[in-house]
């Protein structure tokens, strides 16, 4: 296998996995009630919504760097011998 097609499986595996997780950070975040954060009254469903897809975004990204670096680190210990 070329280095590239490795890179690109990298890459690949790494997209995936922080779409993954911002998805279901998202699904996560909707059984929390943000809405009772903002202020009352109609006009402002749309700033909820984005505040939900940010911060799914926030947490999916960076548990899905946990994961990633937590599976790197482990391989690297177990290829080094201890």
């Amino acid at each position: 296998m070329r280095m590239n097609q490795v890179f690109g499986v990298d890459a690949l595996l790494r997209m995936v996995s922080h779409f993954l997780f911002i998805y279901l950070a998202f699904w996560a975040l909707q059984s929390v009630r943000l809405d009772q954060l903002f202020k009352k009254g109609t006009g402002h469903e749309g700033q909820i919504r984005f505040v939900y897809f940010f911060l799914a975004i926030l947490l999916g990204y960076t548990a899905s760097n946990f994961i990633l670096e937590f599976i790197s680190l482990s391989r690297n210990f177990f290829v080094s011998g201890f």
